[in-house]
């Protein structure tokens, strides 16, 4: 590729970027839309929203760009939790390393690169990108030891502020354990793999064994039932009494019809509203909840929730293993209420471990299919081979702007459209594994994301490109760093697109929205249906990680070797931090967390990526024949993994269990306090499988008769009938314009002047 088809692409990619995020910066002040943009606000403060017209609202404004650099970390962690500041430090750490390699390596080893040969060089504009790249310096030559120097300086400061980050979350992680309120999920443990005997039940064995062998520190237990049914009717049913909560300071007119509404699609009408139920019918619906529930006894699996007395107890009840079968009575610290995934409790823990192999290989399955593809995608990027290979483009290949745009821009976008099938599927095999949390299943796809994008976007495209010129490429497995050695530089202008368009358009895709935005439209304005203020989407970790995680892979094997690439990733990182930063703020609702969990994934990307480079360019050193280059960089691949192991042996532990120094303490001042009881009795409602109705609070609703009735009836109200004060309006969170009725009320006194002004004027 050319510059010229380099600049094509990214003129095209900052003409999209530029104009979704002006879209964006009107968009996100209409009240229509404050559901699409503004969900994790409005969904945590339950106000409402009132409207004026303001010409400030169609204006393109850059103030959102302010406040996402403005906020802290401290208001990251408050508003998203600590799964966002993990994720806010995966980009301050890409930013910082590759600030560093681009103006090492632009200015000074870019240089050398392109005047590595004694070449007549033409106007940049018609230079191909392989000048820029190592593979243009000569055999043998003396300037190969500043490119050994640059990998040694990245490497380096790349591995101090890992270790930084590292220790910095680690303290967050531990903060988040032992300042947070007391959490259920600390005295818990899910026990799975029961023995069920036929004379007594599941609950009477699990009291039975750990009366006798934890008979100190146990307190009691709740078996899981297998009612998949029954659980959907009650979520379903939780859901309806949230979305029934904002009546609860209005009054309800016992007495009103049905109103119904005409669909603008069918023309069809629906009833929008109907009676609550009497108490007799709430009576009589409770008892038939009862019976359903006394039919349970024969649905328990061998799975229960077992509750201790303190955290240390229920750690090490967690940790040991309790018989001398390990298949049996296997215990795990339960996942917090909110982030069970209860689907998954019920399935036999003999089980398991076929699941996750069928869905490893499955995976792999998925990855080796999706190089078919790839294989095309390069293909388009080699404009003669394509040629060759379909004879009836060469006229129109022939022309200019179509080889920049075929060679340029297409490969990528058929690319990402490819891509968008990837999340779902691995999202699908997540579950299939049988995890007990959502936040488990999620991370579980974002490792199976991350190993797929490695693959298929960086060797498969390497591999596949080289597969094209030369077939035999996999022939000698001790050969794969030679060809990664050539084949990278040749790559390195797909890279560089690539960035352009999955990097900077999908930030711009996600700022504004689109999928989000369309519904909003359709529901609102085509469907006729109410706004479902509870449903507010959470982070998307599993796609959104892997995807930082393989740019930064890709800036560290480019950046010794095609330097070019490092200024497109450098406005990436940028323009993500900001962007990411504003969706977790206004937009994405935090349901669980994983207490940092993401930061060891990300860890060993890097240390991976690392290494790759190092020995990717130990392989160029030695087709360059540079003997000196090569010695060095073999010390600088062991420093590395001596690193990694140190801070596998120092930090990791951090993360895949909580200090019993922690927990102890913890206990020690509960119980100093007296609070030990009040968490015992909140443990009896924690890990709840059925919603019980009697918790739902009616005080607020009252019932009166119709409007007329009631207007002639205010004087003769008790005060049973007051009402509480209305919740005050909350203007748009993007505008501080005035309300309706300040408007109308400004309106008013101009039009009273104007008059006054009048009569003056005719006396």
């Amino acid at each position: 590729m050319k510059i010229s088809g380099l600049l094509t692409s990214a003129g095209i990619n900052i003409a999209l970027s530029v104009l979704f995020i002006s879209l964006y910066s009107v968009l996100r002040k209409q009240p229509a839309n404050v559901r699409v943009y503004f969900g994790r606000r409005i969904a945590e403060e339950h106000n409402r929203l009132r409207e004026a017209f303001i010409l400030e609202r169609f204006v393109p404004s850059t103030g959102w760009i302010v406040k996402a650099l403005q906020c802290t970390e401290e208001e990251i962690l408050a508003a998203a939790g600590l799964d966002a500041v993990v994720f806010n430090r995966i980009l301050v750490f890409s930013l910082r390393i590759f600030s560093l390699a681009a103006i090492l390596c632009v200015f000074g080893i870019l240089p050398l690169n392109y005047f590595g040969q004694d070449i007549h060089h033409v106007r940049i504009p018609s230079e191909s990108l392989d000048i820029f790249t190592i593979g243009n310096v000569k055999v043998r030559s003396r300037w190969l030891w500043v490119h050994c120097v640059a990998l040694y300086i990245i490497s380096g400061v790349a591995c101090i502020l890992l270790y930084l980050e590292y220790k910095h979350i680690a303290r967050l992680r531990l903060r988040h354990l032992t300042c947070a309120m007391p959490n259920p999920s600390h005295f818990t443990v899910l026990v799975r793999g029961i023995p069920k005997e036929t004379k007594e039940s599941c609950s009477n064995a699990i009291d039975d064994f750990f009366t006798k062998y934890h008979g100190s520190s146990y307190l009691f237990h709740q078996v899981v039932y297998k009612v998949g049914k029954v659980q959907k009717i009650m979520t379903g049913a939780k859901k309806a009494y949230r979305k029934f909560k904002h009546f609860t300071d209005s009054t309800i007119d016992q007495r009103c019809r049905a109103i119904s509404y005409r669909c603008c699609l069918c023309g069809a009408s629906s009833n929008s509203f109907q009676l609550l139920a009497t108490g007799l019918e709430q009576n009589q619906g409770k008892s038939d909840l009862q019976d359903s529930s006394l039919k349970l006894d024969d649905q328990e699996c061998a799975a229960a929730f077992v509750y201790f007395r303190t955290r240390y107890a229920a750690l090490v009840a967690s940790e040991i293993l309790q018989t001398s079968n390990p298949m049996k009575w296997v215990t795990d610290l339960a996942p917090e209420p909110d982030d069970v995934y209860w689907s998954n409790l019920w399935l036999p823990y003999k089980q398991l471990w076929i699941r996750r192999i069928a869905t490893l290989l499955g995976s792999i399955v998925f990855m080796l299919f999706f190089l078919i593809p790839v294989t095309f995608i390069q293909g388009l990027s080699q404009l003669e081979q394509l040629q060759q290979r379909l004879p009836f483009l060469k006229r129109i290949l022939e022309k200019k702007y179509m080889s920049q745009l075929v060679t340029g821009y297409l490969p990528s976008v058929i690319l990402q459209i490819f891509l968008y099938a990837v999340a779902p599927i691995m999202i699908l095999f997540s579950t299939l594994e049988g995890p007990i949390s959502h936040s488990e299943r999620k991370r579980s796809a974002c490792c199976k994301v991350l190993y797929f994008t490695v693959w298929n976007i960086f060797f498969g495209n390497v591999l596949s490109g080289t597969v094209i010129s030369q077939l035999n490429v996999l022939s000698s497995p001790k050969d794969i760093p030679v060809q990664l050695a050539r084949a990278i530089p040749v790559q390195a202008t797909f890279f560089i697109t690539y960035v352009l368009t999955s990097g900077w358009a999908s930030l711009s895709s996600e700022l504004m929205q689109l999928f989000g935005l369309i519904w909003n439209f359709v529901r609102k304005y085509i469907l006729r249906m109410p706004e479902d203020t509870e449903f507010v989407p959470s982070f998307p970790y599993h796609t959104e990680v892997p995807k930082v995680l393989l740019f930064g892979l890709l800036g560290f094997t480019c950046s010794v070797l095609a330097p070019l690439i490092l200024p497109f990733l450098l406005v990436y990182f940028f323009l993500g931090y900001i962007v990411y930063r504003n969706q977790l703020l206004n937009v994405y609702r935090t349901r669980y967390d994983t207490g940092g969990l993401y930061w060891p994934i990300a860890h060993n990307a890097v240390i991976f990526s690392l290494v790759l480079t190092q020995i990717i360019c130990l392989g160029v050193f030695g087709l360059k024949e540079s003997p000196v280059a090569a010695g060095f960089t073999i010390p600088l691949i062991i420093l590395t993994l001596l690193f990694n192991q140190y801070c596998r042996n120092r930090l990791l532990p951090l993360f895949r269990t909580t200090p019993a120094q922690d927990l102890i303490d913890m206990d020690r001042e509960d119980e100093r306090s007296g609070r030990m009881d009040e968490i015992h009795h909140r443990l009896h409602s924690a890990y709840c499988q059925f919603y019980d109705t009697e918790d739902i609070p009616l005080e607020k609703i009252q019932t009166v008769g119709s409007d007329e009735e009631q207007g002639s009836s205010s004087d003769k109200s008790n005060g049973k009938e007051t009402f509480e004060e209305p919740r005050a309006e909350l203007s748009h969170p993007t505008l501080n314009g005035l309300p309706v009725s300040r408007l109308r009320h400004a309106v008013k006194s101009i039009t009273f002047l104007v008059r006054l002004q009048k009569r003056g004027l005719s006396e």
